[in-house]
């Protein structure tokens, strides 16, 4: 017998990626990343406060001189920068928000607590943020691989990619390893 989300008691818990200032307007911004900005706080306003966690690239001063610093050489999300903050008008909405800063693509400490929560109560995620075929992406598989009977989903139209081609791309691939892609 399927049972739909309203019939189970299910914690559906929002997963922020990366709103930060270099990924939306400043460094590494793209349109694409500033025409979901209203979509992202309307999703967030439709969770409860305690059920919204979030993320942050956060990288060292040194960030040339690391492997992802060589192969994409523009310097973003430099702790304690104006572009490392999550945009303001997100960062409001997140009073409360349990935040991951994290050196790389994806959070294995939040994976490893949601892994902990998972066992304990039945929970659902979503992914929306930035990139989709970078940090979204890697988050939406790292969880997967930690919890393969977790429901995941990414709300295609609260993502932007680098491009709108590898946004698609990533959606593709999100949906081949089993992440149900909703909206736009």
């Amino acid at each position: 017998m399927f049972f739909d989300r309203e019939d189970r008691n299910v914690r559906k818990i929002l997963i922020v990626i990366d709103m930060q200032n270099d990924f939306i307007d400043a460094a590494l911004g793209t349109k694409e990343a500033a025409a979901i900005v209203d979509a992202v706080k309307e999703k967030i306003r439709s969770y409860p406060a305690q059920d919204v966690i979030a993320t942050m690239d956060t990288h060292p001063e040194n960030y040339m001189d690391t492997q992802e610093g060589r192969y994409l050489p523009v310097p973003h999300c430099i702790k304690g920068t104006d572009g490392w903050q999550i945009r303001p008008d997100i960062a409001e909405l997140l009073t409360g928000a349990k935040i991951y800063e994290k050196p790389t693509f994806g959070s294995t400490e939040m994976a490893a607590d949601l892994k902990a929560l998972s066992e304990k109560e039945e929970i659902e995620l979503e992914l929306v943020g930035l990139c989709t075929d970078i940090c979204v992406i890697s988050n939406a598989l790292l969880l997967k691989a930690a919890m393969p009977e977790v429901k995941i989903s990414a709300d295609a139209a609260c993502c932007a990619g680098v491009t709108p081609e590898k946004h698609l791309a990533a959606l593709e691939v999100m949906r081949s390893c089993q992440i149900q892609v909703t909206g736009g």
